[in-house]
């Protein structure tokens, strides 16, 4: 009796419940295939961050005891899929029974299900025993109405017991500190190093470029940063702790191009890879507050992050898939620039968010939202491509996760389904967050005429377009009462240059 039990790059979760004993007729199989580099251009740091953990990750099985098949990327018997691996792996084995942790990503959920079904041999699907919500649970809060996130996350602040008061209201009487967590960053306190590893991956790479996996990005082969296992991580999350968490709150929105990292966690890799448990993460956090070393702003906005956040749009892609993939509510339809792959492009804003991606695979939330996201709004681009850069620029991307941020909250695709409003912002915006506006090409305070900043012109023109969708929307009202005020001229001469800009976004 031998059961193949599969273990996928993004389930490395140590303490799940299958490694718990040694089983004899386990044998646990790990596979690299081009099935899961290939769906779209992913950065190549992705793609060695999750095959040099998954690499770590089969050593330590073994070393524990466990059998383990590990299919490397060049493996000659390598068929690169899972589907195609599954037939000789039981072969090999002799296996009578195949078992799985539930997959993240519906795509990959659907193709073991067919696999799993074709073998013909008794089959189980189990929870990967990382989410603060199971999958089922999670769907069944989504099942009528989608909740507003807000809601959402007090119910499971509730549910958990997480800064309440003892008789069940929140700490300092407020459920959300939002408003106090948008402070521009003026340099002062300084911004920490992130505590990046250094990791030779050089070998790893040649494997990977000889298997001929197309990547964006740069590598970074020979001193690879990202955590790459559960101790690694974990230091990460103190570093966190101890010289980020009392800051995060207050400049989590700040922009600065002084500073990529600022005083964000970095977390969401080893987070996604399962490396860290998202409990573990707001405990942590919860014990710093309670010895008095973070403020509760602080505390609560990354817990927020986390408990609210990361839980609602897992819970609202599994509740909406697979219909939600192909949502264009806006009927958005322009290609992305070309510099979107290479940051040649002269707004310095979006050269930084950019290249800041390319160089690290990462870019903070915001630079996501509210630069490279917004621009994509407001030019009216293809969520289909918008969807596929996301998804392979970022270390730390898997469609549960980028797929309702994209579509729904960066792209307003889903047409309100996980946001009430489209996050749609000018170079106002970005000068009030960041240090960018200073020495751009482009002219923060124009909206027209020779080097006027593009997101001038394109805001009041997305608006423009699509005034009788949002003309109504509470929270749009106040900018449609300013695009009235101006006068007649002025909304001329804003709209010509947005068409302009629009007929050569390559150029900008």
């Amino acid at each position: 009796m031998t059961c193949l039990r599969l273990v996928l790059g993004d389930q490395l979760n140590a303490r799940h419940g299958w490694f718990r004993s040694v089983d004899g007729n386990v044998v646990y199989v790990l596979m690299e295939v081009r099935s899961e580099t290939d769906y779209v251009r992913h950065h190549a740091q992705k793609v060695l961050g999750i095959f040099a953990a998954m690499r770590r990750f089969g050593d330590a099985l073994e070393k524990a005891g466990h059998r383990v098949e590990y299919l490397r990327i060049g493996d000659a018997r390598n068929r690169h899929s899972f589907a195609a691996n599954l037939p000789w792996l039981i072969e090999r084995y002799g296996a009578t029974r195949l078992e799985r942790m539930e997959a993240d990503e519906w795509r990959v959920e659907q193709a073991l299900d067919e696999a799993f079904a074709a073998s013909a041999l008794p089959h189980a699907t189990v929870s990967a025993e990382h989410f603060l919500l199971e999958r089922a649970d999670a769907v069944k809060r989504m099942e009528k109405k989608v909740p507003r996130m807000e809601f959402f996350y007090r119910e499971l602040r509730r549910r958990d017991g997480i800064l309440l008061e003892p008789d069940g209201s929140p700490r300092g009487g407020r459920w959300n500190y939002d408003a106090e967590n948008r402070e521009k960053w003026p340099g002062d306190p300084p911004a920490p190093a992130w505590p990046w590893h250094r990791h030779d991956l050089g070998a790893l790479w040649e494997e990977i470029v000889a298997a001929g996996v197309q990547t964006m990005g740069e590598p970074s082969a020979e001193a690879f940063g990202w955590p790459l296992s559960r101790r690694e991580a974990q230091a990460w999350l103190r570093d966190f702790v101890a010289h980020r968490l009392p800051h995060f709150g207050r400049f989590q929105d700040a922009i600065s191009g002084a500073s990529p990292t600022l005083f964000h966690a970095g977390l969401s890799f080893a987070l996604n890879l399962k490396m860290l448990h998202p409990r573990e993460v707001i405990d942590a956090a919860l014990e710093a507050f309670e010895r008095g070393e973070v403020e509760l702003a602080a505390t609560e906005g990354f817990v927020r992050q986390i408990l609210g956040w990361r839980e609602y749009v897992r819970a609202i892609y599994w509740a909406r898939m697979p219909g939600y993939a192909t949502l264009n509510a806006l009927g958005a339809e322009r290609p992305l620039p070309r510099w979107y792959w290479d940051a040649d492009t002269k707004m310095a804003c979006l050269r930084a968010a950019i290249g800041q991606s390319l160089e690290l695979g990462y870019a903070h939330h915001i630079q996501r939202l509210m630069v490279t996201g917004n621009f994509a709004l407001l030019a009216g681009c293809d969520p289909d491509e918008v969807d596929r850069w996301y998804l392979g620029i970022y270390v730390d991307a898997f469609e549960w996760v980028e797929l309702p941020n994209t579509r729904g909250m960066s792209q307003f695709a889903d047409g309100g389904v996980l946001g009430s409003k489209p996050y749609s912002g000018s170079a106002a915006y970005v000068n009030r967050q960041s240090d960018h506006c200073k020495g751009c090409h482009y002219r923060h305070t124009l909206r027209h005429g020779e080097r006027a900043c593009p997101l001038n012109s394109l805001y009041w023109h997305f608006h423009a377009r699509h005034r009788e969708r949002f003309a109504r929307n509470p929270r749009l009202a106040m900018a449609y009462r300013s695009w009235e005020r101006m006068d007649a001229d002025e909304r001329a001469a804003t709209l010509a240059q947005a068409e302009t800009y629009l007929a050569d976004l390559d150029a900008l």
